[in-house]
């Protein structure tokens, strides 16, 4: 049985850990690795029916363009999990007469969390073997924490409601590359590439901004159960968050400004 104990007692989630679930959490992890290689090679495979200058591409172009199609797959995938695992199951459901909120788990929202963790593991390994042709430290920083925080959730069955909040804003992955594939196509002109801007711009004001500040405001009114977190998550709670709201933010100033510019270009050329 796997037990993971740090020096003062940060953590010890030998209670929570069992052989089947071990067993599950590898393959999970294993099974997102898998998803990963697997959209790599189809959308490098079926790009050149959809986009004939794709073979014309680079290598380095090519690469970051597989790459996005996976980071699209997942984002999909995780985003669509947890607004079901958020709004539609009642798993996180307040007012539950079962376990405390912050403890409840279930197979389904342990298979999502692995499957995320073999996705930044991949995309991590893919940015350090590339550096920096896939991402500066920005995204090392995003992923490492991200990857730090699910692991933890995973291993310690606790504040998964969290991690899925998190999660749900890799729902606006899918407009950021697509805003890539058309600047690499030559599209920035399009309607298509104004419109992308625009839908990119609200929902990430939405889903990174607005729904870090309802996270923050959860975690305050459930600030009782979080307490019970064994230390090193608690702690994690308190500042890998905020840590990822500041890069949110930044983000957004960048795709507030990108916008911007795009419209008064899309303006003048009418």
């Amino acid at each position: 049985m796997l037990v993971i104990q740090l020096p003062l007692g940060l953590i010890n989630i030998a209670g929570h850990a069992t052989l089947s679930k071990e067993l599950h959490w590898l393959f999970s992890v294993f099974a997102g690795i898998v998803m990963c290689r697997i959209v790599y090679q189809l959308t490098g495979t079926i790009s050149p029916l959809f986009f004939n200058g794709y073979i014309k591409l680079d290598d380095k172009k090519k690469l970051e363009w597989n790459n996005r199609g996976f980071s699209t797959f997942h984002a999909l995938l995780v985003a669509a999990a947890s607004l079901y695992l958020l709004i539609e199951s009642d798993l996180f459901r307040d007012g539950a007469p079962d376990d405390l909120m912050i403890n409840r788990t279930s197979a389904f929202s342990d298979t999502i969390l692995g499957i995320s963790t073999g996705y930044f593991l991949a995309d991590l390994a893919m940015i350090f073997y590339y550096f920096p042709a896939l991402g500066g430290m920005e995204y090392v920083l995003h992923h490492g924490l991200s990857m730090f925080a699910i692991v933890q959730s995973l291993l310690s069955g606790q504040a998964q409601i969290y991690i899925f909040m998190v999660l749900f804003t890799e729902s606006t992955t899918p407009f950021v590359n697509l805003r890539w594939y058309l600047d690499v196509a030559g599209q920035k002109n399009s309607k298509l590439y104004v419109f992308n801007g625009v839908t990119l711009f609200f929902g990430w004001l939405v889903a990174r901004i607005v729904l870090f500040l309802f996270f923050f405001y959860h975690m305050l009114t459930h600030f009782d159960q979080i307490k019970k977190v064994y230390p090193l998550g608690f702690y994690s709670l308190l500042t890998v968050p905020p840590v990822l709201a500041l890069l949110n933010i930044v983000w957004f100033w960048k795709i507030a400004k990108g916008m911007i510019k795009t419209l008064r270009k899309a303006r003048h050329s009418q």
